[in-house]
């Protein structure tokens, strides 16, 4: 299949809007090549990076499908994984809704929702959550952090809060009624990924911090895998890529294997129409998780493509962390694999261990 069957719309659109006129514009795109007749799907997209604008992020997994089924795809960005879920909570049986959401919201509102697919990257259906410090930290383990800070994702994070929260219990450590209530033996401060990893490299007072694998493990040297998780280094996408970012960090934990995310849709929507695009996404060429090109990126988030054909040492701290924007919005997963809800078992078994109800988070 060859990119001149998919439409340039969607693609034309975020490159003259870039990455803030798209946010503005979420749910406007629908004029083009797209047809008049064409059926709205609407697409919640969960917020797992604070800095990633996601929708320049799934254009080219949005543009294969309205170029294989008579549909527009909407975007609707939300401000947290419990807003992803509430979401597909309100949608009724007319709704026309998939979502990318963690793994959590599977156990928290299995009701609610079917599970369309498991995201995959590059082969791996599983990935990981860490919890790192600072190279120059006197934190030496996880017994180390009573009394300390610890940043993480969003309460409701698998990767990025309830798996650091259990390794941190299995490590002695009470968690009290965390998530949805307060560690008695440190301090938790809650945000998302990217934030999480920012705080710890830029505040002293952050003491460690749990993230996915996908926001930290690039300041992360290999040697300290092979050294903690033969899982992580036979199984992670992150592998390769471990160590190749300042400023290094040093590794407290891995977790176990987590399954990789899903995509879902509502329940009550029972068309034939979303049984359609669930095996487009199952049977996608590879094509259609990739853009065109990286200066395509960086052209719809108003950056420089010239940066891009600039060795690193030429580049300033800003140019650097510009290019390196660029690069995270390359679409996280590879393909898309049948899977169900006892797929995510392992996360409601997660749920269990640590006393939560899912329902109220």
């Amino acid at each position: 299949m060859s990119d001149n069957r998919w439409s340039a719309n969607r693609r034309t659109f975020v490159k003259t809007a870039g990455a803030g006129g798209v946010t503005a514009l979420a749910g406007c795109s629908g004029t083009g090549d797209i047809g008049s007749s064409a059926t709205e799907v609407t697409w919640v997209m969960n917020p797992a990076e604070e800095e990633i604008d996601i929708q320049v992020q799934y254009q080219p997994l949005f543009e294969y499908l309205e170029s294989e089924a008579d549909v527009e795809i909407v975007e609707q960005p939300t401000a947290s994984y419990s807003g992803t879920a509430q979401e597909l909570r309100r949608a009724e049986e007319g709704d026309r809704i998939f979502a990318d959401t963690s793994p959590g919201a599977v156990a928290q509102i299995p009701e609610e929702l079917d599970v369309t697919g498991m995201r995959v990257a590059y082969g791996a259906e599983q990935y990981f959550s860490l919890i790192t410090t600072r190279a120059d930290s006197d934190i030496e383990s996880l017994a180390d952090l009573e009394g300390e800070v610890v940043a993480s994702a969003a309460p409701t994070s698998v990767s990025g809060t309830l798996f650091p929260l259990l390794m941190l219990r299995q490590a002695g450590l009470d968690i009290g009624s965390a998530p949805s209530g307060s560690p008695e033996d440190f301090d938790l401060r809650t945000s998302d990924h990217t934030t999480a990893r920012e705080q710890l490299i830029e505040d002293d007072r952050i003491a460690a911090a749990g993230t996915g694998a996908f926001s930290t493990a690039a300041h992360v040297p290999q040697e300290q895998f092979d050294e903690m998780s033969q899982d992580f280094v036979d199984v992670s996408a992150e592998y390769d890529g471990a160590g190749e970012r300042d400023p290094e960090l040093q590794l407290l934990a891995v977790s176990d294997p987590i399954p990789r995310a899903p995509i879902v849709s509502n329940a009550a929507w029972e068309e034939s129409l979303k049984d359609d695009l669930r095996q487009l996404m199952i049977d996608a060429p590879q094509e259609a998780f990739e853009h065109d090109s990286q200066a395509d990126i960086a052209e719809a988030l108003n950056v420089d493509p010239e940066l891009l054909e600039m060795d690193e040492e030429e580049l300033s701290e800003e140019q650097l962390r510009e290019v390196e924007l660029v690069s995270d919005h390359e679409l996280w997963f590879s393909g898309v694999v049948e899977a169900t809800v006892e797929d995510f078992d392992p996360v409601a078994e997660l749920g269990q261990e640590l006393g939560l109800d899912w329902a109220d988070l």
